[in-house]
């Protein structure tokens, strides 16, 4: 029997693939936006089922997964590179400028993983490109956390920050607490629900489990 992202996706998200989209919706147009121009290339980092690189207006949008669905659910304006994240990535220097990743860093198997990847984004990313990388904080859902058979690095927003200055990146926002651990779960929330969470920041401080880090890369080398 396969353990693997496709199989546990269809178990975990079966039923609710329309209420996600539709969040993701909001999420996008309401919130991330604001990072990334009209102009923007955008590579969406373990994209999975597509609902953020689909929802996001960009000239160029990327995803990159090894999940045999992403290419399926990709939009029609989406370039898939299908390939495994910890080897070299297929996607050209400076290409983008923004890489977004949500809740996919937890799923790397060990802290090499995510130290290459971060490398890979660094490579990937023009000047002055953004990396916009969201994922559960240990710091707030520790005794949730393992509850997902595919979870193996537990991190924190300052574990990630540093593991994002280590590859170069700096860091310009760091938000420990932003959205809820199950806003991405089995039963995703009504969409008013979301709009409203995202304009009334002083829940976040109650209900979110989750960071959100903004680092962007140098137009310069660090020293």
């Amino acid at each position: 029997m396969s353990h693997g992202p496709q199989s546990i996706y269809a178990r975990r998200f079966a039923g609710t693939e329309a209420q996600r989209d539709k969040v993701w919706q909001i999420l996008t147009q309401n919130y991330f936006q604001r990072w990334v121009r009209p102009t923007d290339a955008v590579l969406d980092l373990g994209a999975g089922y597509c609902e953020f690189i689909n929802n996001i207006q960009a000239a160029q949008k990327f995803a990159l997964d090894l999940n045999p669905m992403t290419p399926l659910k990709a939009s029609a304006d989406v370039t898939v590179f299908s390939q495994d994240v910890t080897q070299p990535w297929a996607v050209a220097s400076g290409l983008v400028d923004v890489v977004f990743t949500s809740n996919f860093f937890e799923h790397l198997p060990q802290k090499e993983d995510l130290s290459h990847c971060l490398d890979e984004i660094y490579r990937v990313l023009r000047p002055d490109g953004l990396l916009l990388a969201m994922g559960p904080n240990i710091r707030f859902c520790f005794n949730v956390y393992w509850d997902f058979f595919d979870h193996y690095l537990p991190l924190s927003d300052r574990s990630m920050l540093e593991a994002v200055e280590l590859a170069g990146l700096r860091g310009e926002k760091v938000i420990s607490r932003f959205l809820p651990f199950t806003m991405q779960g089995k039963m995703p929330p009504l969409p008013v629900f979301v709009r409203l969470y995202l304009l009334l920041p002083i829940f976040w401080s109650v209900l979110g489990k989750q960071f959100l880090i903004v680092a962007r890369k140098p137009n310069a080398p660090t020293p």
